[in-house]
């Protein structure tokens, strides 16, 4: 049973109004973004006046355009906010080369000020590149977490679809915007409102900061089997030192023929090619957004020495990895 959350109010004049300022950066997710503003606009209507309202910025104060190439004409520069807004930085693909100096510093003198600073899908790498996420928990899209794993050791990473820690907040991506916007919206005016605003989005299961963002085991390979989703997870969770094939057998009380034996049933391939693959899929995320070197990658991967790796690579991939981190062609997160 949920607890009803009571609504932030100020005795003279009720319930708020709250002002957000979205920083869109170049190639930001146009999902994340319009996810997070739509509940706003519907808070308002529910509520029957004005509770919420936002302005764009963008460094410069220049037109931004998303992933989806749409351009969106922002309302002003990285100006100097009051210290009741909240800043929800949005982001996409190529995050990395969209955190400019710039805007770590705007970054760091609005989080002095003690503005609550929140990340949309790949955002939060720019938050812990100010330092804003240190000694905190927060979550990234599934497909940049191995990158920020390896560059922020001082971040709490979970696979949480959004995090709450104190005035920091992150998402996953996608509609996790959603998830989140709805939890501020109930802490503001009460669970009716934000499940008003859930009904208007015909959103009808609102997750929490519990849920976790990838799909299950089950659902991703499209089989349900307790054993294979074990070994499964065991690989996931090993990758830089690779558990041998008789031992993720043992565990799990079968024989390694059996475990070969189901594999090629369900997934047409041996489970030390599956478990190949998954390595090779985080040393190509590791690639393309991360600075570390080859040699690193392949350590970081599970992989013996630099020539095994490339060797490894290039059956896969038909390219080598020192030309695949040239290409920097990876695909987008959501």
């Amino acid at each position: 049973m949920r607890t009803q959350s009571k609504p932030t109010t100020s005795p003279a004049t009720g319930p708020q109004i709250r002002r957000y300022a979205f920083v869109l950066l170049d190639s930001f997710s146009m999902l994340s973004f319009a996810s997070a503003l739509e509940c706003l606009r519907i808070a308002n209507r529910m509520m029957g006046r004005e509770v919420y309202t936002w302005t764009l910025l963008a460094e410069g104060g220049r037109t931004v355009s998303c992933s989806a190439g749409t351009s969106f004409q922002v309302d002003d520069d990285l100006v100097e906010l009051q210290r009741d807004d909240t800043i929800l930085l949005c982001s996409g693909i190529s995050v990395q080369d969209a955190t400019t100096k710039k805007l770590l510093s705007w970054l760091r003198r609005e989080a002095r000020k003690g503005l609550k600073i929140g990340g949309l899908c790949t955002a939060s790498y720019s938050l812990a590149r100010a330092g804003l996420l240190d000694g905190k928990r927060a979550t990234i899209h599934w497909e940049n977490a191995d990158s920020f794993n390896e560059e922020f050791d001082e971040v709490e990473l979970t696979k949480s679809v959004f995090v709450i820690d104190g005035n920091r907040m992150s998402t996953a991506g996608g509609t996790s915007s959603i998830d989140l916007m709805l939890k501020l919206i109930a802490n503001d005016h009460g669970e009716d409102i934000a499940n008003s605003v859930a009904d208007q989005l015909i959103y009808s299961s609102i997750r929490t900061d519990q849920d976790t963002q990838r799909l299950s085991i089950p659902t991703r390979i499209g089989v349900r089997h307790p054993k294979l989703s074990m070994v499964i997870q065991m690989m996931e969770a090993n990758i830089e030192e690779p558990i041998s094939p008789s031992i993720l057998a043992q565990n799990v009380g079968m024989s390694t023929r059996q475990l070969e034996r189901l594999f090629r049933r369900y997934l047409n391939r041996s489970p030390k090619r599956y478990y190949m693959e998954l390595r090779l899929q985080k040393a190509r995320n590791l690639l393309m957004q991360t600075d570390m070197s080859v040699i690193n990658v392949a350590l970081a991967c599970g992989f013996a020495s630099p020539s095994h790796f490339s060797k490894c690579y290039r059956a896969h991939y038909d390219t080598t990895p020192y030309r695949e981190r040239g290409s920097k062609s990876a695909p987008p997160a959501v």
